[in-house]
């Protein structure tokens, strides 16, 4: 039986276009569509268990976005040749489809859910990750699956003074603003992106922008619902309430939990302690026999302690730690703590600590990044580490998870911008965070620790960057709010709003947006990322005291860098035949040499730890690659000898003619024990050949002139 396929389009401001087909492929998962933008097709697939797993209290929810590499008719690389674990740079888009429907999932709707989205073509023109979040949903709708949608996602870029929604490669790479924007039709869901220094008033103006194109994919998948009949949703039942319970235990905890706030310790594990005795009190108190429902106690113990923490802020305008709204924790740094690191930093923010290390490598060290539209390579890596102890806990190291990416990745976008450009920096620079102690925010300790470990390398960073995390509490039916700076993981939590926000003094680098209340306003979002900058230049400044600009050497054991430019038709003569002259040289010298070519000609890296092995491989280049120069003198040595002369090799690879009448000032009839094969001399260009490019040598002109006899 044929399939009855269903298609939608949405077109974009410039013309381009956008479907949605459903009802051809994938037809047994609960929805599933496929997106087409130019070539570029992703195939988004739904599907959720009938019935949530005893005792599970969240939503299990995982996304998986991959690429295949078929898509480009490619063969993936490595020895098993076939699509493995997903990339860092997959990990990074399924986080960006995570957060942004996870949050519209209904509270108790507990079923085991899987959003799988393939990369099925590829159009080198498109980029995917701007598609993502607009399938999964497309395949939510076209589901029976609980979901308080539809939302999309696009990527919009500042382009000269434009913006542009889901632009081309070849526009990202001149644009000054580069956001991934996800919402519903009426709210902004989420934000993440990276800017060269951007104001607030260019971030907002993307925001909106983006905003716009969202709305009309929006529209596309109600009607999409609406034509298959999916608007009434399956029915479920995945909690058990007691409201007798609920109510009680509100009478008893609220008071108490309200004063446990109220005391604002700033000790994270007292604060919890304090929190913890009041819920035992209530258990100690129970009889023996008692039919209560302990699990159901700590869901509703949660909840209460919520409301208590969210309502101290809104009367009080107090915190959990005693800070006003716009304070920032106590900050301390030290940088050079490493002895043995290229570059070192220890960042503390309150019960927030992040140890930064920085090392540089050469151009062999740069990652090879292997994906379905080609290969690449990446000379600025950053890692993030988020041990168990950081946080008190036991938990095994199995390598970094999705949070780790996303954070590292984030930090590394915010650093990216202030980094010297690849000709003004040879090295590869690997910068590795490791989280010590958490208390909100270590992706944002990770830039701080991370700018003053750059500068404590001697790497020339334009300017110093500093990060904050912003979060808000807000009651919808009294419109109160609260905007808080630099938030504690408790608040996380609390909170409706998780703003991350980097850059230097003159703008924003980065950001890193999440909205779990519906109907931020514009003027709301503008207040946070004011504030924000309040806060990133406080932070700033702290650092200052510590370092304030990059250290004008490098550590005594960081490798040493020269670049010499060369002539594109040098390179070979540098190289030689099957590598042999580079290779003589590393060997000679003990250095690194690294041949590139560019747009201007050829870059010649060499790295060395020690100068004299530097000197040498300096040295050597430098006499392969120099041009002739008439009047100059060289030391030469004696090639061959002819009858009317010598050949003198008086650079690399450059022979000269020195001509009998050039070698003394007296009269030669032959060379015969005059010069021999091999022999050193010193010899001046004194002329080059316009037509035929030979070279004129002479040995007499730095010789004493006799004088003429009186006979």
């Amino acid at each position: 039986m044929l399939p009855n396929v269903i298609t939608k389009t949405v077109e974009l401001k410039d013309g381009r276009k956008i479907t949605i087909e459903t009802g051809k492929l994938a037809k047994q998962a609960d929805g599933s569509v496929v997106v087409r933008m130019g070539d570029a097709m992703l195939l988004a697939t739904v599907v959720s268990s009938p019935e949530a797993k005893e005792g599970t209290d969240f939503l299990p929810l995982s996304v998986d976005y991959q690429e295949k590499f078929a898509a480009a008719g490619r063969i993936p690389g490595g020895f098993l040749k076939r699509e493995g674990r997903l990339s860092d740079y997959e990990v990074l888009i399924s986080r960006l489809v995570d957060r942004a429907i996870r949050p519209l999932f209904p509270d108790d709707y507990h079923a085991d859910t899987q959003v799988n989205i393939q990369l099925i073509s590829l159009d080198k023109n498109v980029e995917p990750d701007a598609l993502a979040a607009f399938a999964a949903s497309s395949a939510l709708s076209v589901s029976d699956i609980p979901f308080n949608g539809p939302i999309s996602e696009v990527r919009v870029i500042k382009l000269g003074g434009d913006y542009i929604v889901n632009p081309t490669p070849d526009q990202m790479e001149e644009a000054s603003i580069d956001l991934i924007v996800a919402a519903s039709y009426d709210n902004i869901l989420m934000v993440e992106g990276e800017l060269e220094e951007a104001s607030e008033e260019e971030m907002l103006e993307g925001i909106k922008v983006a905003h716009e194109a969202i709305k009309e994919q929006c529209k596309v998948q109600m009607e999409l619902t609406q034509e298959l009949g999916k608007t009434e949703k399956r029915t479920y039942e995945h909690e058990i309430h007691d409201e007798t319970l609920r109510e009680e235990l509100h009478k008893l905890f609220y008071e108490k939990l309200y004063a446990a706030a109220l005391q604002q310790n700033a000790d994270k594990k007292k604060r919890g302690e304090a929190f913890e005795a009041v819920k035992q009190e209530y258990i100690d108190s129970l009889p023996e026999d008692h039919e209560v429902d302990l699990a159901l106690v700590s869901t509703y113990f949660k909840d209460i302690k919520k409301e208590a923490c969210r309502n101290l802020v809104l009367n009080e305008r107090k915190r959990l730690d005693g800070r006003h709204l716009t304070e920032v924790r106590p900050i301390w740094s030290e940088t050079n703590y490493l002895p043995t690191a290229h570059g070192s930093a220890i960042f503390t923010r309150g019960e927030t600590q992040s140890l930064t290390s920085v090392t540089l490598g050469t151009k062999l060290d740069e990652q090879m990044i292997d994906k379905a539209k080609g290969l690449s390579s990446s000379r600025f890596l950053l890692h993030y580490n988020f041990p168990g102890f950081s946080t008190g806990e036991v938990r095994p190291n199995r390598g970094p998870g999705r949070r780790e990416v996303g954070h590292g990745n984030l930090a590394q976008r915010a650093l990216k911008q202030v980094l010297p450009s690849d000709e003004e920096n040879p090295y590869t620079i690997r910068v590795v965070s490791d989280i010590l102690e958490s208390n909100g925010s270590s992706s944002m300790a990770t830039v701080c620790a991370g700018a003053l470990a750059l500068m404590d390398a001697g790497i020339q960073i334009k300017k110093p960057v500093s990060g904050i995390a912003m979060g808000m509490i807000s009651e919808s039916k009294s419109g109160q709010y609260a905007i808080l700076s630099d938030i504690l993981g408790d608040e996380d939590h609390l909170g409706d709003m998780d703003f991350k926000v980097t850059g230097t003094e003159q703008g924003i680098t980065a950001c890193q947006m999440d909205i779990k209340v519906e109907g931020l306003s514009y003027d709301v979002l503008k207040e946070a990322l004011t504030q924000a900058r309040e806060g990133r230049l406080h932070i700033l400044n702290e650092m200052k005291k510590t370092l304030s600009q990059p250290r004008a050497e490098l550590k005594p054991n960081a490798p040493r860098s020269v670049t010499i430019k060369i002539e594109r038709e040098q390179i070979g003569a540098v190289i030689g035949p099957g590598g042999k002259v580079v290779q003589e040289i590393q060997q000679q010298s003990g250095a690194t040499v690294i041949i590139e070519e560019v747009e201007s000609g050829g870059l010649v890296n060499i790295f060395a730890t020690d100068q004299n092995s530097m000197d040498i491989a300096v040295k050597r280049i430098k006499n392969i690659v120099a041009v002739p120069e008439v009047g100059a003198v060289y030391d030469g040595v004696v090639k061959s000898i002819m009858p009317f002369g010598a050949f003198v090799e008086f650079m690399p690879g450059k022979d000269g003619l020195l001509h009998i009448s050039e070698i003394k000032w007296e009269r030669l009839e032959n060379l015969e024990g005059v010069l021999e094969v091999g022999e050193e001399v010193k010899v001046k260009l004194t002329e080059i050949d316009k037509k035929s490019g030979k070279f004129r040598l002479s040995r007499k002109v730095l010789l004493p002139k006799p004088e003429k006899s009186n006979r």
